[in-house]
């Protein structure tokens, strides 16, 4: 029996205490994709360092290496990968020769392209385990294929090869998952008809990298001294950083479709982000609680804009992706190869400090490092020269996970002397002894106390150890993942047509990509870029004459980011100016997405706006709770009030949601609206009242041949909207008119044609509501971009 003989060899050499104990069953492990790059590089070493690890386990194996290719030159290609298998250097060379040689013995080859071939896998294992009078632990299937044949390998697995009950499946899957949310949500409603959630392990390989891996074990470890510290009050800010000298040649028809965000940010870099924000659950060990922490984490992270990122191209990149996806010599690709993303979290232990994700191509090094630096509030009166430097609480506090690469060449944990020396376990992690010359941002490295592996692993190493051991923390749940795409797709969205900044690639990249933060946004340093990337986008001075007046109004026009610091600016004048005369400012704001990056300026870039001095009205609501995200009053929540000092009592929500209840008219919630107006505002004569306009002509929620609010005594009504949630509270055409000044924000594309076609009709409110907006004794002012203007 092969099987035996494997053991009963290994047994001699004194690699197994006994064969009695090898009792808990037999695991296959079955690599798809077996003679691909990644299992070349990576998937082979690592199940036969898993071989090595626990051939004494008690657990028995064999592995089956599977891939579309035909039997012989299959076997031909695998092998020639296993004769190469490593052994790590403290391995004694008799026993290395010896595992190796059983591993290559319990490794075989199989073409899995139909139905049929999977059932004769099935059918092998079965036979294999009866006659070697073993029983099944569970089996591993390792998907190393890309993600659009998912589908189809997952039902058959499901419907032929799946382990007998009281075995495991544990069901291996690589990045990409998907492209962006919608993408990922589709992948993932596939994989779920097939798979428990329990049964996924999606990797990636960032979370086996060891300074990665050990960020929460640190900080459980470290708690005595890091509760006091990790937080908004002592850390100045966060890099998380991973740059490659390399290029992408080769890999442009990838690189084409994902981009350095989707390659690198958006699961990388934002699974170390999750592990330095997540609150520490009471066991870090227990894989449930971990995750959960990690979703709430998520869920506290302020959403991404454009002015979130600044992004760049190498050079060479645009003749590669020509040359080799034979593109035409005019092709111009808009594919980020460097980026840098700003991030803030609103949880109260970290609102306001600013976490940067920066990845690249063709940059000057290669290094990945996770750097906290700490605020220092010391003021060091004696010259550094007399006394002792390396203790100085005026030198920078910070914490390193070096994930490797660089000047250090190794994982490592760096904590400045000055901060405290950090507990770490013996067993697996060991401080550096000697000085050396080298300095770590810009200091000496025996500022530090510094902390390498005993033993230094391979990332896949590390995961296929982690499968093998169930460890789901260490893999990305379904939840996880949408969460993550969530995050990244709206700035995704509205990046994939941003100009790049272009870049020579290496150290001639000088300062060319060097950036900063300025109020809560981030722009290159170098206001003046060699050369920008921008693909034909017209200019204003393209276009001959811009009339100034629109429907017999004044019109200011501009693309959308010059148009929204525009509107802000004079928002806040008149806010001043009102204040100033009467002493406070009634400002009524509409919902949709349009006035959301007007509520970010307002908050980012206008400090002197009268805020104390100012109440906030709706000018309509949506019929849902307030808590809700389709709520008008959450996206002003969370967009504008959260960030600036409105007094609580100025503060006007609109009552949708009275007597556990939305909307209904005996609750009279327009009635109180009205009376709240009526008691608090002069005439109920709004100072400003901010608009948008819909496709169909609507504005605020007063719709086309609506039966309430265009016209009557009624100051608020209830309308129906033709998209849900259909029931709105709105305030009606004869207040808005009723306002001192009604300014109309209008942006986009899509509104090109309810443009034009407005340009064009008179007065007519039951056809198209915004047509009957004509302040009575006040002004009226549009502003709108030069898409929506001009097309």
């Amino acid at each position: 029996k092969m099987l035996r003989r494997v053991l009963c060899t290994v047994l001699f050499i004194g690699a197994l205490p006994s064969l009695a104990e090898v009792s808990q069953g037999h695991i296959s492990v079955v690599l798809l994709g077996a003679t691909g790059d990644l299992a070349k590089k990576y998937l082979w070493q690592g199940l036969f360092q898993l071989y090595m690890d626990q051939v004494s386990s008690g657990h028995s194996f064999t592995f089956h290496g599977a891939a579309l290719t035909a039997l012989e030159p299959g076997q031909r290609l695998m092998f020639d990968v296993l004769k190469k298998l490593a052994c790590p250097p403290d391995e004694s060379p008799n026993r290395c020769a010896v595992l190796k040689d059983q591993f290559l013995k319990l490794s075989q080859y199989h073409q899995l392209k139909t139905a049929e071939n999977y059932t004769v896998l099935n059918r092998e294992i079965e036979t294999l385990l009866r006659q070697e009078g073993l029983k099944e632990a569970g089996r591993i299937f390792y998907f190393s294929v890309p993600p659009f044949a998912y589908t189809e390998i997952a039902r058959h697995i499901n419907s032929s090869c799946r382990p007998p009950p009281g075995a495991w499946l544990r069901v291996v899957l690589e990045k990409p998952f998907g492209h962006d949310l919608e993408s990922a949500q589709q992948l993932a409603a596939e994989l779920t008809s097939f798979f428990r959630e329990e049964e996924m392990y999606r990797v990636d390989h960032y979370l086996g990298k060891q300074a990665v891996a050990h960020i929460l074990p640190f900080r459980d470890q470290n708690r005595q001294f890091l509760d006091p510290i990790w937080n908004r009050h002592h850390v100045e800010r966060v890099e998380i950083v991973l740059k490659e000298t390399v290029d992408a040649k080769g890999r442009t028809s990838f690189y084409e479709q994902y981009g350095v965000i989707r390659d690198v940010l958006q699961n990388h870099l934002t699974e170390a982000l999750m592990f330095l924000t997540m609150e520490l659950p009471a066991n870090v060990s227990r894989a449930k609680e971990v995750l959960q922490c990690k979703l709430q984490a998520f869920q506290s992270l302020r959403g991404l804009e454009k002015n979130s990122a600044v992004l760049g191209q190498y050079q060479a990149y645009a003749s590669q992706v020509q040359e080799e996806l034979q593109k035409a010599q005019d092709y111009i690709s808009t594919t980020p190869t460097f980026a840098g993303v700003l991030i803030h979290s609103d949880s109260l232990r970290w609102e306001g400090v600013p976490f940067l994700l920066t990845s690249g191509k063709a940059l000057d090094e290669r290094v990945g490092y996770v750097r906290v630096l700490f605020k220092n509030r010391a003021y060091c009166t004696q010259s550094e020269t007399l006394r002792d430097a390396v203790h100085s609480q005026c030198k920078a506090k910070q914490i390193i996970f070096y994930i490797g690469h660089g000047a250090l060449n190794t994982p490592a944990v760096l904590v400045s002397r000055n901060l405290f020396r950090p507990v770490m376990p013996e067993g697996s992690w060991r401080e550096a002894v000697g000085q050396s010359d080298l300095h770590i941002f810009g200091q000496p490295l025996s500022d530090y106390y510094v902390y390498s592996p005993v033993k230094e692993r391979d990332a896949y190493s590390v995961l296929i150890s982690n499968i093998y051991h169930g460890r789901k923390d260490f893999f990305i749940t379904t939840e996880n993942l949408l969460a993550s795409w969530g995050f990244w797709t709206p700035l995704l969205d509205s990046i994939s047509h941003q100009p790049l900044r272009l870049y020579p690639g290496g150290v001639e990249n000088q300062h060319l990509l060097d950036f900063e933060m300025v109020s809560g946004e981030v722009a290159f340093t170098l206001a003046e870029p060699v050369e920008l990337l921008n693909p034909n986008r017209l200019m204003p001075s393209d276009y001959r004459t811009i009339q100034s007046k629109f429907r017999q109004s004044p019109l200011v026009s501009a693309w959308s980011e010059d148009l929204i610091s525009q509107l802000a600016s004079d928002i806040e004048k008149t806010a001043s100016r009102t204040v100033a005369h009467s002493g406070q400012f009634h400002l009524a704001l509409s919902g949709g997405s349009s006035p959301v990056i007007l509520f970010q300026r307002l908050a980012r870039h206008h400090y002197a706006f009268p805020w104390k001095h100012t109440h906030i009205w709706l000018v309509d609501e949506r019929c849902v709770p307030l808590t809700d995200t389709e709520s008008n009053f959450f996206s002003l929540h969370n967009h504008l009030l959260q960030s600036v000092r409105v007094p609580y009592f100025n503060i006007h929500p609109m009552p949708v949601h009275l007597n556990q209840r939305l909307c209904v008219e005996e609750d009279r919630g327009t009635e109180l609206y009205a009376k709240e107006i009526m008691a608090l505002v002069a005439n109920a004569s709004f100072d400003l009242m901010l608009l948008g306009v819909g496709t169909d002509g609507h504005t605020a929620s007063l719709f086309p041949r609506s039966e309430n609010g265009l016209e009557g005594a009624q100051t608020v009504v209830l309308t129906e909207s033709p998209v849900k949630p259909h029931q709105r509270m709105s305030l009606s055409l004869p207040l808005i008119n009723n306002a001192r000044q009604v300014f109309v924000l209008v942006l986009g594309k899509g509104k090109h044609d309810i443009t034009t076609l407005l340009s064009r009709v008179g007065h007519e409110p039951r056809k198209w509501p915004v047509s009957g907006v004509s302040p009575s004794s006040g002004q009226l002012v549009w502003y709108v971009d030069y898409e929506a203007l001009l097309g």
